[in-house]
């Protein structure tokens, strides 16, 4: 955590720091899909996520 974020944490009630520490433990237990790979994506960055709609001055819309 951040200073400022510690900060912030300490500043809550009792009951609202154990809430946000039982959801740190929930998503650090969680287990992530085996997913299978991609088949003919795209190479690089996904698109999606860094707004990158052209490959090779061809615009890809989904």
């Amino acid at each position: 955590m951040t200073d400022d974020r510690a900060t912030q944490v300490a500043d809550l009630p009792a009951a609202a720091q154990r809430a946000l520490a039982e959801a740190e433990a929930r998503r650090n237990a969680a287990k992530r899909p085996d997913l299978p790979p991609e088949l003919g994506g795209r190479d690089g960055p996904e698109p999606v996520r860094y707004g990158d709609w052209e490959n090779k001055g061809l615009a890809i819309d989904f």
